[in-house]
Parts: structure tokens; sequence; C-alpha cells
């Protein structure tokens, strides 16, 4: 996992709770780092067989690595969460002309700030004008909270609940999500190493089947799934973690191309144009090798993936 517990990670705890990875005769163990640069890296060294993180920085790996072939192998987030989060009282407006003259906090290693130079060019902004502040993780929601920022890189569904319990009016706060601004980018998705799937293709589509019945679970009774991030995440508040995930849900997993295509693969046509937008940032050495980042050759049926 690429971040800490919070209400999106609710489906695979269920999955595991309810022993839908041991139905499929796995033993699945969850370790939470930080980043998905972090858990590409550790994946393609096989310190793992499966990762929940961004797929962009999967591309980027490959890209960088091409001895190395770790595959996304299911599209969770087909509407990613990668949003600039700001205060209105500190300038910032839902449009992305209103981050120029402003100071944003940047953690270096952020899903969403990595999209930073792409957003930046599709929307004509001009970066000159926008001071970055290397910050770290735990100090984002503190940091705009004080007013030491105007705005911060992150994920809209993980923010906008910490900044509201720490006090910010929610009139006061933007979400301004990049895939409202042009980005066609995909977000998180679930992937496998290349020993894994070679070895055990059966364990990659049992996997798979089963993180996709603790979706199915979570959609249909989030109150469960929001009691077992509780239990595992310490201070962890119940209100804060359940609009989390039923933003997540709401906002990045079950958009309408889901609901009529079935979760967990891509559309062709958006997926290249994804490609070509990742590349706009810094230039892929093989465009051909990154649109075979994904494969749906271990997705279950699309009858069985539609909500």
């Amino acid at each position: 996992m690429d971040w800490r517990v919070e209400g999106p990670l609710a489906p695979f705890l269920v999955a595991q709770e309810k022993g839908y990875f041991g139905a499929e005769g796995l033993d699945v163990v969850f370790e939470t780092v930080s980043g998905a640069r972090q858990s590409v890296t550790q994946l393609g060294s096989g310190e793992f067989d499966a990762a929940f993180a961004d797929v962009n920085a999967l591309i980027r790996f490959r890209d960088a690595n091409p001895g190395q072939d770790p595959k996304a192998v299911m599209m969770v987030h087909d509407r990613p969460a990668f949003a600039v989060i700001g205060r209105r009282s500190r300038g910032i407006a839902p449009v992305p002309a209103s981050l120029e003259g402003r100071k944003l906090g940047a953690p270096a290693g952020d899903s969403a700030f990595a999209q930073w130079p792409v957003f930046s060019k599709l929307n004509q902004i001009d970066e000159g004008k926008v001071k970055l502040e290397n910050i770290g993780f735990p100090v984002r929601e503190p940091m705009l909270a004080s007013g030491e920022v105007d705005g911060f890189f992150g994920f809209g569904s993980s923010s906008l609940p910490s900044l509201k319990a720490r006090g910010v009016p929610a009139d006061d706060i933007v979400v301004m999500a990049m895939a409202d601004h042009g980005l066609q980018l995909y977000g998180n998705a679930v992937m496998v190493s290349q020993k894994f799937a070679a070895k055990e293709p059966g364990a990659v589509r049992g996997l798979l089947r089963a993180i996709l019945r603790g979706i199915r679970d979570v959609a249909a009774n989030p109150e469960a799934g929001v009691q077992l991030v509780v239990k595992r995440a310490e201070n962890a508040q119940p209100d804060v973690e359940r609009e989390r995930l039923m933003m997540s849900l709401e906002q990045n997993v079950l958009t309408p191309y889901v609901k009529q295509q079935g979760l967990g693969g891509i559309e062709p046509a958006r997926w290249a144009q994804a490609i070509d937008q990742l590349a706009l940032a810094q230039p892929l050495k093989d465009k051909a090798r990154a649109r075979e980042t994904f494969t749906d050759a271990y997705l279950p049926a699309k009858e069985d993936r539609l909500f």
C-alpha cells in the first residue's frame, strides 16, 4: 500500500477480514510505505508480490528500468484522486490560473505533485509564478490550516476530511481535482511483480477476485469497511474515515465508465492519451512499452465486474 491505512483502503481490509483471500488459497499480508515511488521500486525489486499504487509511477519506473516488467492488472481509480487543495481565504479559487502567485506545499514523493508538470502545461500555468515548497506528508494539512502555505498537492479524498477535522471551514476549502482540468491520467491500480505473475498466474487472478469482492461489499455496506479502518489505524476518527471512503468510491472508483463497462479495465483511447500526457512532462524512452504497463489478462469477466 502506497499510503497509510485510511478509508479508501477499506475494500482490502474487508477482503482480508471476510476470508476472501483465503478462499482463493492466498495468505495476504499488507504493509504500508511512503508514496507510490517507493511502492513500485520495492515491487520491481521483488520485495512485494503485489502493490496498490499510482499507475503513472509504475509507467515511469518501467521506462527507467527496461529490464524489469511489473504490470498493473486492475485499475481501481478510474478517475485519479490527484488534486491541489487550497483555501479561498489564501487566494485560491477552483480555477488553475489562481495558483499563480501562490505558495504550494509539494511533498517530493507525492503522486499528485508528480503530475504538476503535466497539469501546469495543460492549463498554461506560468510555473515561474508559483512557489513550490518541499514539505513532508504529515505537515500538509497543519501548514495549510495555519496559513504557512496557500495550498498543497495531495488526494482530495484524503485531505478534505482532515482539514475539516482540523477546524478549517468547509466553504473555505478548494479541492481542485486535476481530472476536472484536462488530466486524462488514470490513478491507483493493483499491480504485480514480474516473478509473481509468471510463477503464479492463478494466484494473481484469485487476488483480483478477492479484491473485487471487497470493493463490492464496501460499496454495499460502507460502514463495515469504516469500522475495520478504525480498528487498524491508530487515532482514526470514524466520521473522517467514512467521508474519505465515500469520496473515494463516488469520485474515483465507481465512475460512470465503471458502471457501464465494469471495474478494473481501461479505455484504450484514453490510455493512449494518458501516455501522451505523461510525455509532456518528461519524454518516455519507449511509448510502446509504456502502453504495455497495463494488462487485463488476469481480470474476471466483464459481467462479474459490473456494479
